[in-house]
């Protein structure tokens, strides 16, 4: 790769950096908490502006396997929006678990967006919810900061991480995952294949760009 000079229409977009997805979490991301250290690391060297997601679900929410009968997590249903993947019960609101990290250095984050708080719908993107139509205004914001450019860190490389960035994209933005900050669930889906890497696949085919924070200069 490249190396990548960051200029000031560059910024970086933390997805969910929160205890929930960390190993003692309700949905633990393997080695999850080591993007704390790489995203503040990135905070401190390299961007001077950054945006935080967080996951921000109310109890009942429906993308939990609890709330469907004879399902189990990680089962995929059909919702009136599309396919979605069921959750074990997570980032439920006002918990410390559904907090940003707190070794997270917040003070240097711009904006936070909350995402999942409906709940008939998920949201997986830091720009659209699950039904690919319903805006968070995180590009709307991005414009009218004059940002074009988008480096992504945090959970999970292939679910929230990877549609955020598949989303920006659409959005008229470039896209950029730094891969030694994020962590991913790595669903299997056959004996060769898991949703990483498929979605690395997908995300290179749509023009996202993958690097490290190594790259950057």
């Amino acid at each position: 790769m490249r190396q990548i000079m960051i200029a000031p229409t560059d910024i970086l977009a933390l997805i969910d950096i929160q205890p929930t997805f960390m190993p003692g979490g309700e949905l633990p991301v393997p080695d999850g908490a080591a993007v704390v250290p790489a995203a503040n690391h990135l905070l401190q060297t390299h961007f001077a502006h950054a945006i935080a997601t967080q996951d921000w679900h109310p109890a009942g929410h429906l993308s939990f396997a609890s709330m469907h009968p004879g399902c189990s997590p990680y089962d995929e249903i059909d919702m009136p929006y599309g396919k979605q993947t069921l959750w074990p019960d997570h980032a439920l609101q006002a918990t410390p678990n559904a907090a940003l990290h707190p070794d997270l250095l917040t003070p240097r984050i711009d904006l936070i967006v909350r995402k999942g708080f409906r709940r008939e719908i998920d949201s997986y993107s830091a720009f659209t919810e699950n039904d690919r139509r319903t805006p968070t205004g995180l590009a709307a914001y991005l414009r009218e900061r004059a940002f074009t450019r988008v480096f992504f860190a945090g959970l999970a490389t292939d679910f929230c991480v990877a549609y955020s960035a598949e989303d920006a994209i659409q959005a008229g933005f470039q896209a950029v995952i730094l891969e030694d900050a994020c962590r991913a669930i790595a669903i299997p889906l056959s004996t060769s294949e898991t949703t990483l890497t498929t979605t690395r696949t997908r995300l290179s085919q749509l023009g996202v760009q993958f690097a490290t924070s190594a790259d950057l200069i």
